[in-house]
């Protein structure tokens, strides 16, 4: 388990560096315009002058509580809606192909409705982040609590255990899994969804500042939002990745 360990890290640390290695050929050789990629030492720098300014900690904290907001209005509708469907046979058989079939439409098409909607703001991309993360979730909640055993609960009713121990003591450890997924699912999807609307329609955020820096032809800087970008998501998906293989190794 360990040499499988040791041997993922070391190619995923190999594709870093070669993808760092061509980035550094190609604009430091000039094979590449520095319009389009600008060397890596800019980009450093760039990031360095970002960090230490008011309005990069402004745009991250309107961008993060913008996700968090859509995260958990999608948490707590995805989870609620997946479990009160498999209470039903019948719902089953009818809500969860619509929600399937819903999942595989491009929701970006909507994204100008819920900008009349709710306006250019935060609530547009909150609302829009709730929606795309809504299905997975959801459909995942659904997977998770129509697998458990019947077994299990005839044995728990036959105990006595009432609706809540049931589902306290039964249903819930046994769909945690698979609902972990779907959350990890979801909030990366959120994740996506609230800088995706952020970059094509917003007057703050993260998204935004990628979206003038490449109006405004600064490059490294534009380059420099990315890379926090990128390191966040990795950073956010090693820690849920861990999460889940705890609570899976219980």
């Amino acid at each position: 388990m360990e040499g499988s360990s040791f041997a993922a890290r070391s190619i995923q640390l190999s594709f870093v560096a070669i993808v760092a290695g061509a980035w550094y050929l190609a604009s430091e050789t000039g094979s590449v315009s520095r319009l389009f990629l600008p060397p890596p030492r800019e980009v450093m720098a760039a990031i360095e002058r970002l960090v230490g300014t008011n309005a990069f900690w402004s745009a991250v904290t309107v961008t993060l509580t913008t996700i968090g907001k859509a995260f958990v209005i999608a948490l707590v509708a995805g989870v609620s809606a997946g479990y009160l469907v498999t209470r039903s046979k019948l719902a089953m058989r009818v809500i969860e192909p619509i929600l399937s079939g819903l999942f595989t439409i491009p929701i970006t098409l909507f994204l100008p409705m819920f900008i009349l909607f709710f306006g250019i703001g935060a609530g547009s991309k909150v609302a829009y982040g709730a929606t795309y993360a809504f299905f997975p979730i959801a459909l995942n909640t659904i997977a998770a609590f129509s697998k458990a055993e019947e077994r299990y609960l005839r044995a728990a009713r036959s105990m006595g255990a009432n609706a809540w121990e049931t589902f306290r003591h039964v249903l819930l450890p046994g769909a945690m899994p698979v609902l972990i997924t779907g959350m990890r699912i979801g909030f990366f999807i959120c994740f996506a969804s609230v800088l995706g609307g952020e970059t094509i329609s917003s007057v703050a955020g993260v998204g935004r500042n990628i979206a003038l820096s490449a109006e405004l032809m600064e490059p490294a800087r534009m380059y420099a939002w990315i890379m926090f970008v990128i390191l966040t998501s990795v950073t956010l998906n090693m820690i849920v990745h861990n999460i889940e293989n705890r609570i899976r190794s219980r």
